[in-house]
């Protein structure tokens, strides 16, 4: 039986009051009279069930009484408890410690009712927004009881609490609060701001009363009119006039969006109107219809949550702007619970009039006035991002909280966190895994499914200008679109199956909008080493990748030495190979021919040791064919690429190298055939002096081949040295340098283009190249005007002594008839009256070529190009031109040796 006494719950709760205050049986006999009495009642304690939160204060409280050695163990068996089931309800236990260790004989000074709370007003430094919390120091503690300190409850979303200012200035916290508040400390800065506010509501001498507020809280709907809501008059008017706790409670509900039995949502004038029949005073009148802005404010932000929530469209971004829109009118309505508990206790008191702890407008006025500048802020904020969404959305809350205000500031902050939530979510996931999912396209990287595999690099993926948030760079962005881009081309192009996060380590995403909010917070630290470190790790890996399995490099190289021309060997003996197949007429030519000509070039000359990759690549391409056109004009080299490497060398790419070719292999074959033509000259030189008729037309011949050797010399000087060799030198330097495969593009992009325009390839130069085309015919009608000239010369030189043979067989005096002298003498006539017809033609091919010569100078000497007008210095280096031509005597007078001022 003793057993079972010392069981006993009486027995058991008496010693754990002993056990708690470290006292005698006889000396808790309040404590343990009153235990008995809040086990025993129903009702409900009016903060939130938080665990954690009551055991903080139990831990703070010990420490108060320094006993951290108690605080420590207390902490410990907490934990301990935590990992068992032997408790259903730990928090109640918990609470249940915290109350008993409350001293029942310490004077208390709990208030008799709600007005003494409610005669004081909210503190100017409540806030409940995260990251800011701060106290006026210009306001003066007076009175010797303020040393107690302030309590202001800061809470997640910034309806401001109850606190403990008076009208006159700072007042002492009533210890009936201090009592039952919750500790503030950072473990209790997440708690809910209804739970504070009802740890701030004074409460009777009774300890059955203190537990009893939330449990009589009636709801948030209508009310039952009490008995002091309508004051008719005793004088028997028919007006009535309206008492202001009547108005009082019409305000609660209007602050709820709910019209009251006096004040009504006008539709026409859109905004809350007190009845034109109820007689008010000014000073009421204006006093409820300030407060009615706030039930005007919460329509507007309610009406934009309710809308887009139930849009789906509008994202996982738009839907975490209304969820924090949804936290902060969820913290309004704890505040207006509250005010509508206070009002719930009067009227069950019985309190008729007004009197000086009631609740009022003008105190209503002061309580409301943080709320109303919040709500305002949200309400301006939701005009603003009507119509925006992903990004965008994120970047007008972001814009919106550029402002001088801090309570503001970091109200916007804290949406700003929530809202970019999913943005950095989207970012960590594209640049860690290279995936995209998108469906509301609220992110700023785009992509397109239509494009095919090739053009992944170049297409399937983009920028969306509009959704990159205005606290993301243009620098970041394009950093995020080529890390996901490069992974992506990695996989799906160059078929490496490397996992992502063994090219880069993947770094902790922001998995709550409290780590989002860090970030944000230092976006040129640890944010923009995320994006650096992951871009320079892909990049770098990508390039490994070109350069080690599909030799990008070495395909750059090859097409300089042969498309551009520079393997000089290989490119003189293919066209000594190539000269009796390219003289004939197009249509008779067959590429598989050119094509074992092309294989018997490459492995006759150092071509040979090229890598076998490339020279499979390396093929014969025949333009199209039109009337007239020989093999030289439709002949042109190709090089065949694919896979990754035609993402640098693009169809774009390989139609300006065709066309760079077919420039440098018609000014190629200009030098070949003034070879010839040289050639032809020297030979024949010797065999004609016996033909003394054709020295001045060979002399003129001399005399144009020279001036088109020394022309087409500069020229092939120009394009090898100052424009090929330059503009790869140039390239070669960007492609080591490169970060990234958009550099190695652009720089190769850069070098095509420099080459097509100093080449006089592009549009600009239209003129210039048709001058040039014109110089190059006039060369090839030169060799087979030479070509004729030399072959009727060496006819008539094979007659001539073909006659002396025959004088010389004949014996006797008379070697030949007189009819045979004639006829010999006839016929050396006849040739020579064709001399002066080849000079006269020679001397019209001499001046064409000159007047198109002088035309081209006067180009180039107009060309914004540097390096162009230098080259016609150099092709006119003795003035021989400027003293034929007066238009390049005046051009050459007033620009040689200047450049334009371009005023």
């Amino acid at each position: 039986m003793a057993t079972l006494d010392q069981k006993s719950p009486n027995v058991l709760l008496q010693s754990l009051c002993c056990r708690i205050t470290g006292k005698s049986e006889a000396e808790v006999a309040h404590q343990f009279q009153y235990a008995v009495r809040v086990i025993g009642s129903n009702y409900a304690p009016t903060i939130e069930r938080d665990e954690f939160l009551v055991s903080e204060k139990i831990k703070k409280e010990l420490l108060k009484q320094r006993r951290e050695a108690d605080a420590a163990l207390f902490s410990e068996l907490h934990r301990k408890l935590q990992t068992q089931s032997v408790l259903k309800h730990r928090w109640s236990v918990l609470y249940l410690l915290l109350s008993l260790s409350e001293d029942p004989r310490k004077p208390s000074g709990r208030v008799g009712n709600y007005g003494a709370l409610f005669a004081q007003a909210l503190p100017r430094d409540a806030h409940s927004t995260p990251f800011y919390c701060t106290r006026p120091q210009s306001l003066a503690l007076g009175y010797g009881d303020r040393s107690a300190g302030l309590s202001a409850s800061v809470g997640t979303s910034g309806i401001s609490s109850l606190g403990v200012y008076t009208l006159n200035g700072p007042t002492a916290t009533p210890q009936s609060l201090l009592a039952s508040q919750a500790p503030q400390s950072a473990a209790g800065g997440g708690q809910p701001l209804g739970s504070r506010l009802a740890w701030a509501l004074p409460v009777s001498c009774s300890p059955s009363t203190a537990l009893a507020t939330l449990a009589t809280r009636p709801p948030l709907g209508p009310a039952v009119p009490s008995s002091r809501a309508i004051r008719p008059r005793r004088d028997g008017e028919k007006t009535r006039e309206v008492s202001e706790a009547a108005l009082v409670r019409d305000i609660l509900y209007v602050f709820q969006g709910i019209d009251g039995k006096f004040i009504k949502m006008s539709g026409q004038e859109n905004c809350y109107k007190i009845d034109g029949k109820v007689v008010l005073c000014k000073s009421l009148r204006d006093t409820s219809s300030r407060l009615s802005e706030l039930g005007w404010l919460h329509n507007k932000v309610r009406k934009y949550t309710d809308v887009r929530s139930l849009d789906r469209a509008f994202g996982l971004v738009g839907q975490s702007f209304c969820a924090s829109l949804h936290q902060e009118l969820k913290e309004y309505y704890r505040l207006l619970s509250v005010l509508h508990s206070q009002l719930q206790v009067e009227d069950e008191q019985g309190v008729l009039v007004c009197t000086e702890s009631s609740l009022t407008l003008r105190r209503l006025l002061v309580w409301m006035y943080d709320p109303k500048v919040r709500l305002k802020t949200l309400a301006a904020l939701v005009d603003f991002c009507q119509g925006r969404k992903g990004g965008e959305l994120a970047s007008a809350v972001h814009s919106y909280g550029k402002t001088g205000d801090p309570q503001m500031r970091a109200l916007v902050q804290h949406i700003l966190s929530l809202v970019s939530h999913p943005i950095l979510n989207f970012l960590y996931r594209w640049i860690y895994d290279g995936e995209l999912e998108d469906t509301y396209h609220e992110f700023f990287v785009a992509s397109d499914p239509n494009v095919k595999t090739d053009r992944l690099w170049h297409d399937k993926y983009s920028l969306r200008k509009s959704m990159i948030p205005s606290f993301i760079t243009m620098d970041q962005a394009r950093k995020v679109l080529l890390i996901g881009k490069s992974i992506n081309f990695l996989h799906q192009v160059c078929h490496d199956r490397t996992p992502p996060c063994k090219i880069t380590p993947a770094s902790t995403s922001a998995d709550t909008p409290k780590d989002a909010a860090e970030l944000l917070s230092d976006l040129e630290g640890a944010f923009q080493e995320k994006i650096d470190a992951a871009y320079f790790d892909t990049s770098k890996y990508l390039l490994d990748v070109l350069n080690r399995n599909y030799l990008l490099l070495e395909h750059l190289q090859a097409m300089r030495r042969y498309l551009l021309l520079g393997q000089g060997d290989f490119i003189r003996h293919l066209m000594d190979l190539l000269k009796p197949e390219l003289v004939r007429p197009a249509t008779t030519l067959y590429q598989h021919n050119l094509t074992g000509i092309l294989e018997t070039a490459v492995r006759a000359t150092n071509a040979q040791y090229d890598n076998a990759e490339i020279l499979k690549r390396l093929d014969v391409r025949l333009l199209e064919v039109s009337p007239g056109d020989t093999g030289w004009d439709v002949f042109s080299l190709d090089y065949h690429v694919d896979g990754p490497i035609a993402t640098v060398f693009t169809r774009e790419c390989m139609g300006h190298y065709l066309r760079v070719f077919n420039f440098l292999w018609r000014a190629k074959r200009m030098e070949y055939t003034l070879t010839d033509i040289w050639k032809g000259q020297m030979c024949n030189a010797k065999l004609l002096k016996t033909m003394p008729e054709l020295s001045g037309v060979l002399h003129q011949c001399h005399i144009l081949a020279s001036e088109m050797v020394h022309f087409i010399h500069q020229m092939q000087y120009y394009i090898t040295f100052e424009v090929l060799e330059c503009s790869w030198d140039e390239l070669w330097n960007r492609v080591q340098q490169a970060q990234d495969l958009d550099h190695i593009i652009a720089a190769h992009d850069i070098f095509l283009d420099s080459v097509i325009s100093r080449c006089l390839l592009d549009n600009n130069s239209r003129s210039l190249l048709n001058q040039l085309r014109a110089i190059f015919d006039q060369i090839i009608e030169f060799q087979s005007a030479q070509d004729s000239l030399y072959r009727s010369a060496l006819e008539e030189l094979a007659l001539r002594l073909q006659f002396e043979e025959k004088k010389e067989e004949k014996t006797g005096q008379w070697g030949v008839t007189a009819e045979q002298e004639a006829e010999e003498k006839r016929r050396i006539q006849e040739f020579q009256d064709t001399i002066p017809k080849m000079r006269s033609q020679l001397r019209i091919l001499t001046h064409f070529y000159q007047s198109i010569v002088q035309q081209f100078l006067v180009l180039l000497m107009t060309s914004t190009d540097e390096s162009l007008r230098f080259l016609s210095f150099r092709l006119d280096f003795n003035e021989h031109y400027k003293a034929r031509e007066p238009r390049l005597r005046a051009s050459l007078g007033t620009n040689r040796g200047r450049r334009p001022s371009g005023i």
